[in-house]
């Protein structure tokens, strides 16, 4: 069926927007990127400006199928994987946004973080939400937006507040994939992995949770309708006299790191993945069941199919990963970044040194967002390359932390681990990662996972692939790569990494 049609996923990232399209075999048949700009208005805010990221939506979706010679009306369906718990404020009648997205990685609501632990209430949100209370997440980035955009972009005499507009409905809030469908439809929806990030969901009930929307006074009246994240209803269709001149529904949605579980075919109970970007994130597939964490993991939703039930994941975030290779470049540790591995082979060790990017605090299984970057071990024969190689291994040894706490949680041991995003083409990172975890890192053949995942859920909604099995059939590795150093060795490099981290912790104000 659908002889000549693909499908299409928008990924939008933490650094830029990608749009590919896929074929039945789940081959890349037509891509193109576009970077967006980081704003740092103050000292620990990160925020982006959504109007761009749209823009950017449409410049690549436009210029991706005209490099491909491919026609709008080829698309049997259109997903959407976006950066989680980035979260933006817009006005229902215009589509125009009222301040700037507030970024994942943002820390301005620590503040209020302090004040609910100080409260006691951090396992009364777990429960519902499976998660930790962080500034990670959107509800007090909500809640900030409705309390302080308005002052920051002064109302004018006799204007109402933007929480009374948004109890009104006149104002929308949603995760970055609500945006965009919103943009391309012209409906307020998300999906159940996007809800289940913002701490306002509760994950056993699948429903807006009306206490925590109490505690955070959010209006439930401007948050979106919760779906599938494959959905045979559509979210609704793009506009035939818009940008793309074409009626395609748009039925799949993924927060990105889901949207990789799905694209890494990971759909059995302990199957896993880690996703390599600006941070790292691992998660493990525990099936219908939602799995506590007793070792500082996230329990979320990991996609849910239309008709069937939802598949839970145990999570693990560590924030910087890929965003300390950037570093090095920020602060002139390198010049080219491709350069990165090729450094680092310089050093036979790290020379004693030790990197903690903790540059946004740490996340699982720490939860500190009062950790600071740190390095350690420094001595005057300490060169570039030792604390490249240090950066490098730092990488792997928070997905190490990471393991080691989802073993513990789901009681399963992970022998191969999928991997997948940019940094992962780095040959020399993924045999570290191997060596330091003493697990086989196994690299598929399409590493666009994430991407491929948004596809595979709007596709399956269609019909374009019938089943997961096919999908399953259509994962081909690329190259595996085994342990080459001795468990011991390991055992102890992991260790001293434990001193460091150690040191890292609780240094902010």
């Amino acid at each position: 069926m659908m002889e000549g049609t693909y499908v299409g996923a928008i990924d939008h990232g933490t650094t830029g927007t990608r749009f590919i399209v896929f074929d039945r075999e789940g081959a890349v048949v037509a891509s193109a990127y576009r970077r967006h700009e980081q704003i740092y208005p103050e000292r620990g805010w990160v925020e982006h400006d959504p109007v761009e990221i749209w823009e950017d939506v449409v410049e690549t979706v436009t210029r991706g199928l005209a490099t491909a010679g491919l026609e709008p009306g080829q698309l049997a369906a259109l997903g959407i994987a976006n950066q989680r718990e980035t979260t933006v404020v817009w006005e229902a009648e215009t589509g125009e946004p009222v301040y700037n997205a507030i970024v994942w990685q943002d820390r301005r609501t620590t503040d209020r973080v302090a004040e609910i632990r100080a409260e006691k209430k951090v396992e009364w949100i777990r429960e519902k939400t499976g998660l930790e209370c962080d500034a990670y997440f959107s509800a007090t980035k909500i809640e900030w937006l409705l309390d302080n955009a308005d002052v920051i972009e002064p109302l004018r005499a006799g204007e109402p507040s933007l929480r009374s507009r948004a109890e009104a409905g006149e104002l929308l809030v949603g995760t970055l994939d609500s945006w965009l469908i919103y943009k391309l439809t012209g409906n307020h929806v998300t999906d159940v992995t996007n809800a289940s990030r913002t701490m306002l969901y509760n994950i056993h009930d699948l429903a807006w949770d009306h206490e925590l929307l109490d505690e955070f006074d959010v209006p439930e009246a401007a948050l979106p309708e919760v779906r599938p994240s494959s959905d045979e209803r559509a979210y609704g269709r793009t506009d035939s006299d818009g940008f793309l001149g074409a009626a395609v529904p748009v039925t799949g949605a993924l927060g990105d790191q889901q949207a990789a579980l799905v694209g890494q075919t990971c759909f059995d109970a302990g199957e896993a993945k880690s996703t390599y970007g600006t941070g790292s994130f691992y998660l493990m597939n525990t099936g219908e069941e939602a799995v506590d964490s007793d070792n500082g993991l996230l329990t979320t939703i990991g996609f849910q199919l239309s008709g069937e039930p939802v598949q839970y994941a145990l999570e693990g975030s560590a924030f910087v990963t890929g965003g300390a290779i950037e570093w090095l470049a920020d602060v002139r540790l390198l010049s080219d970044l491709a350069a990165t591995a090729s450094v680092a082979r310089e050093a036979d060790s790290t020379g004693g040194v030790y990197v903690v990017p903790a540059f946004s605090g740490m996340g699982a299984p720490h939860w500190d967002g009062q950790a600071r970057g740190t390095i350690l071990g420094l001595t005057r024969w300490t060169e570039q390359k030792h604390i490249v190689r240090a950066t490098l291994e730092s990488i792997a040894y928070q997905t190490r932390d990471i393991a080691e706490a989802m073993e513990a949680d789901a009681g399963v041991e992970t022998t191969r681990l999928r991997v997948d995003g940019g940094a992962v083409k780095n040959d020399f990172l993924c045999q570290l990662q191997a060596d330091l975890l003493q697990r086989d890192i196994v690299r598929p053949q399409v590493d666009e996972a994430t991407a491929l995942g948004a596809a595979y859920a709007a596709g399956l909604a269609v019909g374009y692939w019938d089943s997961l099995d096919e999908l399953r059939a259509h994962w081909r590795v690329d190259r595996a790569f085994e342990p080459d150093l001795s468990g011991d060795e390991a055992d102890r490099r992991y260790d001293r990494w434990g001193d460091a981290v150690e040191r890292a912790l609780d240094w902010a104000d």
